[in-house]
């Protein structure tokens, strides 16, 4: 029995609910970003911010951005969350979020400890939501949303809870920007994935919430067909160019599947628009679906999310088999494919298809940590 995706939203610098992000990603609107300079001297910085108004949370041990975030998109989950109370025990559900800043901008002036802490976004879930079972918090760099969709799986299948809430959550934060600074990857001009002309990423702000449950318990909702995972050595920060390990992560996720690759209808790529993931991504999909399957980059729209980043994708997939109307979500670059690449196959803007049922979203974080996710209307 597969596990189904119930409920879902989210908001990031193209939506503030995942109808306008769908919306928005899908006529290739890029141009939700901001040129700060204010935080590295000498450097413009490109970034895509969520702009709500947010309420304040009154325990000073959750009051972060970050669930500030969190608070706003459980609102927009509200009918799914009382569906989900209505059918299941509070000891029967547990919280995985997925993140890596949580509150380290909060630490570095009120000195409180707690908000930096990796597990306080899901610990603030369970406690926001009076929930008395499991919670963790899940952080591989860009893969942890995925990595978050796996472990609820996991408990799922063994039965050890009914039900799974997964967050995907990261404000922007000074501690990431200096970091990819440091391996000078951050651009003050729009990303452009797979193209000769490579800038770099725009960091971003994002949060997801969704609901998760056995097929068993509910009648209707997003397939997780499978999942796929590996782990390379090549580097702690650039991936292998032979995508050795990448590939094995797909080929896991379309064997669990029991799926050839001519079943998948599209791929949200990881598309950071650095060299070194572009490299490793069009060789990976190159390998395995040549160039017949549609593929995109949705980063030069949301900005690259860090944790956030997959369970941001996820989300965007999921609206996107259910509103399917003929569209994919376009890969929105110069047009200046890199001739160094093997050639896949780009989605153009407001190209046409005749179906999308199965999706596949991948992720590569930093370490080697690879996540394929498969889903299925």
């Amino acid at each position: 029995m597969a596990n189904l995706i119930t409920g879902y939203n989210a908001i990031c610098n193209i939506g503030q609910n995942i109808d306008e992000i769908y919306k928005n990603a899908i006529s290739g609107m890029d141009s939700c970003f901001d040129c700060i300079e204010d935080i590295i001297k000498g450097t413009t910085l490109r970034t895509g911010r969520i702009k709500t108004e947010l309420k304040e949370i009154n325990n000073p041990d959750f009051n972060t951005r970050c669930n500030k975030l969190i608070l706003k998109n459980l609102e927009l989950l509200e009918s799914n969350l009382k569906e989900l109370f209505k059918k299941y025990k509070k000891e029967e559900i547990g919280v995985i979020a997925a993140t890596t800043n949580t509150g380290v901008e909060e630490y570095e002036t009120t000195k409180n400890k707690n908000l930096a802490q990796q597990g306080n976004p899901s610990l603030f879930v369970k406690e926001y939501l009076n929930l008395s079972n499991y919670h963790t918090t899940v952080s591989t760099a860009c893969s942890s949303g995925i990595k978050a969709f796996s472990l609820a799986s996991d408990l799922l299948d063994s039965d050890f809870l009914k039900a799974v809430i997964v967050v995907g959550i990261d404000a922007i934060s000074k501690l990431p920007l200096f970091g990819f600074n440091s391996l000078e990857i951050l651009s003050s001009k729009p990303s452009n994935p797979l193209s000769i002309n490579y800038t770099g990423i725009n960091i971003a702000e994002a949060v997801c919430c969704f609901t998760v449950e056995k097929e068993e318990n509910t009648t209707s909702g997003i397939k997780i067909l499978s999942i796929g995972e590996s782990t390379d050595t090549n580097h702690f920060t650039t991936p292998d160019p032979e995508a050795k390990e990448a590939k094995a992560a797909i080929l896991e996720a379309l064997n669990k599947a029991n799926l050839k690759p001519s079943d998948i209808d599209y791929i949200n790529l990881h598309g950071t628009g650095t060299l070194a993931n572009d490299t490793m991504e069009a060789r990976a999909i190159y390998d395995i679906f040549n160039n017949t399957v549609p593929v995109s980059s949705t980063k030069q729209l949301t900005g690259h999310c860090l944790g956030a980043a997959s369970a941001l994708e996820t989300a965007m997939l999921c609206k996107l088999l259910d509103n399917f109307e003929g569209k994919l979500f376009p890969h929105i670059y110069d047009g200046c494919y890199n001739p160094n690449l093997p050639k896949i196959r780009l989605v153009k803007k407001d190209e046409l298809f005749k179906k999308c049922k199965i999706c596949m979203n991948n992720s590569f974080g930093f370490g080697g940590c690879n996540a394929i996710l498969i889903l299925g209307k």
